[in-house]
């Protein structure tokens, strides 16, 4: 990447932040929200990674700010129509904005990271806490034991390249910013996946990488926006679905079919497709895949679109949850030729050199106060306050369907 800064904000933040954050820049522009990491797994992180550590790396973030060269590559942009993905008044926040204060502590004997702010700013630290997370517990379990994993890393990304190099017809995206085990990692696997499948990868969330590689760079938007929706919206029966509705309408009328890949399951799938009928069928490219049976659900996916009269070839399903190699062959293998497939590969394509990854996350826990909720396909994915999860599954469905 070219610039004299250190590219370490744009290094650790993936497509879908900007495109997210323009929206909420545009529709919510002061609602506060705040993010939060949960640690799913078993490890002390504490007691690998001094407090002081991950601190001063926020702290370096916080005063570097967006550099001009990133902000020039978002600037020429364009989609389809050829207009800019990125309003000049956008790019302008973003260059005079300051990411919020980060607080780092332990909480019941857990790290704790949190940070507060307007949603359109603070909603970089997601990818960027977890990837400095991630690097320095690394980077720390080298230096306490000595060992240095890149060989095993090499060996396990060669076989995963012979594996792709025997199915030309996988396509593959990089998903892995927010879990890697390094950003050195990160860009080391891109350049061996140019180098040895250049037509299966198509791309990376990465925008540092993408730019950097001259790949595309890719994504959409996460669980966060439907959630913060319906944290807004009034304690009403049905007012949950409502919220999850406008999303949909805001984020097709801002970005339309560029970026129109729909995320089924922030309050589950089956409230999902209660609401996406044939209109939206026929307008939004895909849906992705983030919990539960990816089997089933490419299933019901194809099965949809046929009962709405929609060829399944000209849609698309990505998948991006919990890939390994042999999933995505497997999936590939039952589905290629009946639907168009993309797999969004993360965490055991940055993040496997024979230690255990962290099973980490950093999601919005309020905005304006109110309780964010997930309710997913898969009871481990979870979020949110117990009676606030309860209220959403009781109340989602408290009001006649909209067509």
């Amino acid at each position: 990447m070219s610039g004299t800064a250190t590219p370490w904000l744009s290094a650790a933040i993936d497509f879908y932040k900007f495109t997210m954050s323009q929206l909420q820049y545009e529709q919510h522009r002061h609602t506060q929200v705040r993010f939060a990491l949960t640690n799913r797994g078993t490890e002390r992180i504490a007691d690998v990674v001094p407090l002081d550590t991950l601190q001063g790396r926020f702290a370096a973030i916080q005063a570097q700010g967006f550099c001009p060269d990133e902000l020039a590559y978002l600037a020429g942009m364009r989609t389809r129509s050829g207009e800019p993905t990125f309003a000049p008044e956008y790019l302008a926040y973003l260059a005079a904005a300051r990411l919020p204060d980060v607080h780092v502590d332990v909480v019941d004997d857990a790290l704790a990271i949190w940070s507060i702010g307007d949603w359109p700013i603070v909603t970089f630290w997601e990818t960027v806490v977890m990837s400095i997370v991630n690097e320095c517990y690394f980077d720390a379990l080298r230096a306490q034991t000595g060992t240095h994993h890149d060989s095993v890393g090499d060996a396990r990304l060669a076989a995963k390249i012979a594996i792709l190099q025997q199915h030309p017809d996988i396509k593959i995206v990089d998903f892995g910013t927010r879990r890697r085990y390094s950003a050195a990692w990160q860009a080391h696997v891109l350049a061996q996946l140019q180098a040895h499948c250049p037509t299966q990868l198509v791309g990376t969330s990465n925008v540092a990488y993408a730019h950097a590689y001259g790949l595309k760079p890719i994504g959409t938007y996460a669980h966060e926006m439907p959630m913060v929706y319906a944290a807004l919206a009034p304690h009403t029966p049905g007012a949950v679905r409502t919220a999850h509705q406008q999303f949909l309408s805001d984020w097709y009328a801002r970005y339309g079919v560029d970026l129109a890949i729909g995320l089924t399951d922030t309050f589950g799938t089956e409230r999902f497709f209660a609401d996406f009928d044939r209109a939206h069928a026929m307008r939004w490219r895909g849906l992705r895949h983030d919990s539960g049976d990816p089997i089933a659900f490419a299933e019901r996916v194809i099965a949809f679109y046929q009962d709405q009269g929609i060829d399944p070839l000209s849609k698309t399903i990505v998948f991006s949850d919990s890939l390994t190699i042999e999933r995505i062959v497997q999936l590939h293998e039952r589905f290629a030729g009946r639907i168009q497939l993309v797999f969004g590969w993360g965490t055991t394509l940055m993040n496997d050199l024979g230690v255990p990854a962290l099973n980490i996350v950093m999601k919005t826990t309020h905005a304006d106060g109110h309780p964010t909720v997930k309710l997913s396909d898969h009871a481990g994915k979870q979020s949110g306050p117990r009676e606030q999860i309860a209220r959403y599954q009781r109340e989602y469905f408290a009001i006649p369907e909209h067509s």
